[in-house]
């Protein structure tokens, strides 16, 4: 099977509260639609990631960062608040360490010739952690934390990290600003959470749109600014933050895709990978709450990866 599907049980016991968007109930949408549309049977389905040590997790964020999350890990049945968006409950951490874990194991499967990509679909996210700061529902910067034990595991000179979020994945740039191993390439709405600002770097190919860009819009964009960027590059692998909350039905933000368009886009980044980067790709779920167009985007995006 050339596509594995990597998740985690900690997954679904991170919570931050009934009424939050990033419930846990959104790797349940994925897996159902999974099922439904007939295509479990075509793909490797892995129900335990490794999880990451220390040192995967230090090659991204400080030790004082990583301190200060041990240190603040409520009791059962308590929350420790850091934002309004990024809560901690007892197994926060826990699933953090096994989202970013997901991403080394999915990294390992794809140079080992095991797969050609993979698709994690674990809980919290990472796109706007910061190397110091935990944000927008985000702890562990699960791509960024991929990206550098990939550099260092396999002696990557490039590779390039796409992200089609609704939001903009400040964390990302921050830790990847004028580092010419990796090119990111990005649209985000604007202006919209976390209203930060762009980092001006050479290897930054980020890029804002207004609320209701549809997907016509958003195809330019990838034809035009990502294809040229990513040709000139010649990535060795390629990474996606896979925030599906761009739907035109997620409420979450003001951007008008559709679940075509989802696959339209991983069918570029497929084509490019096997052009450049022997047809590894490695793919993060970031955002998507509304369930019904999460679960068949996710399809989508996982049909174009497998090539079905």
């Amino acid at each position: 099977m050339d596509t594995m599907y990597i998740t985690h049980p900690a997954s679904h016991l991170h919570e931050m509260g009934a009424l939050h968007p990033d419930s846990p109930k959104r790797i349940d949408a994925i897996s159902d639609q999974l099922i439904m549309s007939g295509l479990m049977p075509y793909i490797d389905n892995c129900h335990s990631s490794l999880r990451a040590s220390d040192e995967d997790i230090l090659r991204v964020h400080t030790m004082d960062y990583l301190n200060y999350l041990r240190n603040h890990i409520p009791k059962k049945g308590s929350y420790h608040t850091i934002d309004m968006d990024t809560i901690m409950n007892s197994y926060t951490l826990d699933a953090a360490f096994y989202a970013a874990g997901a991403g080394l194991l999915a990294i390992d499967s794809v140079f080992n010739k095991q797969v050609n990509n993979a698709f994690c679909a674990t809980r919290p996210p990472g796109h706007h952690a910061c190397s110091n700061r935990a944000m927008g529902s985000c702890f562990f910067n699960n791509i960024a934390i991929a990206a550098k034990y990939a550099i260092s595991r396999y002696n990557l000179k490039r590779l390039v990290i796409v992200d089609f979020d609704v939001h903009h994945g400040n964390g990302t740039e921050e830790i990847f600003a004028n580092d010419s191993s990796v090119l990111m390439c990005s649209f985000f709405q604007h202006p919209f959470y976390p209203d930060t600002e762009l980092i001006c770097s050479q290897n930054m190919c980020n890029i804002p749109v207004k609320a209701y860009a549809d997907g016509s819009f958003i195809r330019n964009i990838v034809t035009s600014r990502w294809v040229p960027s990513i040709k000139l590059y010649r990535p060795e692998l390629i990474l996606i933050s896979a925030g599906f909350d761009a739907h035109i039905e997620d409420d979450m933000g003001q951007l008008n895709l559709n679940e075509s368009d989802y696959k339209w886009i991983t069918d570029v980044l497929v084509d490019m990978a096997e052009k450049y980067s022997s047809s590894r790709i490695v793919s993060f779920l970031e955002g998507g709450y509304d369930f019904s167009s999460l679960g068949r985007s996710a399809v989508m995006h996982m049909r174009s990866l497998a090539r079905l």
